[in-house]
């Protein structure tokens, strides 16, 4: 595996690789979540590239950039197991130098759900996605349907944009009892972990009636309130049934695919988590 750091770098060492490139962005701390995307790549790409980089521009004032957990050696390690080609581990300079001033901003999208509670994250997750896929230029690049707000917006700026880039949204992984695969999850007790189960439980609850044909969009939000409400630990930041493909709050009976999703903070540690409901 070529691990590669500067932007010239990377321009040489992907003229080498065959087509089709698959790409799998991550800002470390892999999990089995990220390598599933890496096999996936795998299976359909000739030649899989990664980028290893902690977007400073995702952060909010407050949130945990300075504590996000790194571990270069290791994740280069597991992508290098994984059999990924090449490695881009730029450093914040190479993607913002000095006087960076171009953002990328997705309308609509951003605005709603994650986007209350996290003003300008979406922004910065699309600038430095569209920095990567330019530098990269991959046929395919893989990303976690577990983010499935951050999903729609990578799949709008790739079609606004014309980047030629095919996005590939890979189920979510989890552990056996359940928990979506984060690498947050290192910050949680074991009392929070144990209490973060309710967020799959509380969707299972929801998806469940949905199944029964429940389709009015407040019960089904409440069944997911219900079921986290009672963790003396949790503290709910948002349950939203949406519209999947516009992102707008659903209220009423739903009759067309909607995203099921949800944050909550256990201590310092916002977890995210979602479900399609399909008709």
């Amino acid at each position: 595996m070529h691990v590669v750091r500067t932007l010239s770098e990377l321009r040489t060492c992907r003229a080498a690789l065959r087509a089709p490139l698959g790409f799998v962005p991550t800002m470390g701390a892999l999990h089995e979540g990220h390598l599933s995307l890496v096999r996936r790549a795998h299976a359909e790409c000739a030649a899989v590239a990664a980028s290893l980089f902690v977007n400073p521009a995702q952060f909010g004032p407050g949130e945990d950039f300075a504590r996000y957990p790194r571990d270069e050696a290791r994740d280069a390690r597991l992508f290098a197991e994984a059999g990924v080609t090449l490695l881009f581990a730029p450093g914040v300079e190479e993607i913002y130098p000095p006087g960076h001033a171009t953002g990328v901003r997705v309308a609509g999208l951003t605005e709603r759900l994650e986007g209350t509670h996290r003003p300008g994250h979406f922004d910065g997750v699309a600038t430095v996605v569209t920095i990567l896929l330019a530098a990269v230029r991959p046929e395919r690049a893989y990303f976690g349907e577990k983010d499935a707000q951050q999903l729609a917006v990578i799949r709008r700026l790739a079609r606004d944009l014309a980047l030629g880039v095919a996005v590939v949204g890979c189920p979510t992984v989890r552990d056996p009892d359940g928990l979506a695969l984060s690498s947050r999850n290192v910050y949680l007790s074991p009392e929070e972990r144990e209490q973060a189960l309710s967020l799959s439980r509380g969707l299972r609850a929801a998806e469940a009636a949905w199944h029964a044909d429940v389709r009015d969009a407040g019960s089904l939000r409440e069944r997911v309130r219900r079921e986290i409400g009672v963790q003396p630990l949790a503290d709910i930041d948002c349950v939203s049934l949406a519209d999947a493909s516009t992102l707008q709050e659903l209220e009423g009976r739903v009759e067309r695919p909607a995203l099921l999703s949800l944050a909550v903070r256990f201590g310092a540690t916002r977890l995210i988590d979602n479900v399609v409901l399909e008709p």
